[in-house]
């Protein structure tokens, strides 16, 4: 067993990059002041904030700066985009669409505006975990006010045709948001070629902070504040603000536009690695999402028979592997993932699914190591479940 596990669960978070520390550093001791104060420090502070702001922008192709209001994190700006879109001006009921796979930091609070005088759609993707326009189109009604759809899963890396799902939701009137958490610097994102709405970015998914986080709001579209108080962020989320978060974020989303060209095929590589032998040399096992016509470069959702996904992961751990079973938000539930439910995977395969979720410091020696490893453990759980 190596020293330090090897860490497999990228799609759950990311180490703080070094040089994103360095960039966060001047703010917590030099440049501290409060961005809303008129002296030196504070001024100092706000255009550092607004420079992030600018920075996020461009690399998310916002047409405005403003556009961007900076959050603590990808609940923060799920919760600010379904309440505060689907409320504004005081609306108290409609409809809203949101795909059946979303994060529940979009089902939660979609559910909650039904107990509001709300309806809601959930809108189940095809089996090769991608929700079709056609499916979106049939349900659409008068009264959709928004549509929320994730764009790229957090467990099967199966990325959504966000276009074409926007023209769809325009077409009748409604907003169309989408959880770019896991798909924001591993694939190009772009809100206006995208069409979106609006759009929320986590940083800790790439490599910035916990605690980071941003939301997206096209120009000109009215947004009824989560957080309330001080009026920060042109009133649309009140706090202090965190301007070394910001600047982590601009950073840290820099990196990922300057690498990606290398980096993602090199992580796909890796991906299609642990897939292709898996199935080469393991019986009953199903990959996830891989019939999708696009995907996430770091994610491979492996699905064995006859065993228990938090079993597999425990053994690995032992053996100095970390993965996940699912989304990390849903570990130790012992019910299968909705997700992989959603997508008609058998409940049997659902119970045995890992997530392997690649990144920025991994290997192919690692890889090398952690199949014969993951084949093992299937191996001696279905000996020993036999």
């Amino acid at each position: 067993m190596p020293d330090r596990p090897v860490y497999l669960d990228y799609a759950a978070t990311t180490p703080t990059d070094p040089r994103v520390v360095e960039a966060m550093l001047p703010y917590f001791t030099e440049v501290f002041g409060n961005p809303n104060s008129l002296y030196t420090l504070g001024r100092e502070a706000m255009r550092a904030h607004e420079d992030a702001r600018e920075r996020v922008a461009a690399s998310i192709g916002a047409g405005r700066p403003d556009e961007v209001i900076f959050t603590s994190g990808g609940t923060e700006s799920d919760n600010t985009a379904i309440i505060g879109l689907a409320t504004v001006g005081g609306r108290s009921s409609g409809h809203l669409v949101v795909s059946a796979f979303e994060h529940h930091a979009v089902l939660d609070p979609a559910s909650w505006l039904c107990t509001r005088g709300f309806e809601i759609t959930e809108l189940k993707p095809r089996a090769n975990g991608v929700i079709h326009p056609d499916d979106l189109a049939a349900a659409m009604r008068d009264d959709t006010v928004l549509v929320s759809v994730m764009h790229g899963n957090n467990e099967i890396g199966t990325l959504q045709p966000l276009a074409e799902l926007a023209v769809v939701a325009h077409e009748r009137g409604a907003l169309l948001h989408t959880d770019a958490a896991q798909t924001v610097g591993k694939v190009p994102f772009d809100v206006r070629a995208l069409g979106v709405d609006a759009a929320t970015l986590t940083g800790h998914k790439f490599y910035a902070p916990k605690g980071t986080g941003a939301l997206y709001v096209r120009e000109g579209l009215p947004l009824m504040p989560y957080l309330m108080g001080g009026g920060q962020e042109r009133k649309r989320r009140s706090g202090t603000q965190n301007v070394a978060g910001s600047v982590a974020l601009a950073t840290a989303l820099e990196l990922m536009d300057a690498e990606r060209a290398e980096e993602a095929p090199r992580l796909a590589a890796l991906r299609d690695r642990i897939a292709s032998f898996i199935l080469a040399t393991v019986t009953d096992v199903r990959v996830n999402g891989a019939d999708a016509p696009e995907r996430l470069p770091h994610i491979v959702n492996l699905a064995f028979s006859g065993v228990s996904g938090e079993d597999i992961l425990l053994r690995l751990d032992h053996a100095g592997f970390e993965v996940a079973t699912g989304s990390a938000c849903q570990s130790g539930s012992p019910e299968p993932s909705y997700v992989l439910l959603a997508i008609g995977c058998p409940r049997d395969l659902a119970l045995g699914a890992v997530r392997v979720s690649l990144g920025r410091y991994t290997t192919e020696e690692d890889i090398e190591r952690f199949l014969p490893a993951l084949v093992d453990v299937v191996t001696h759980l279905r000996r020993w479940n036999a």
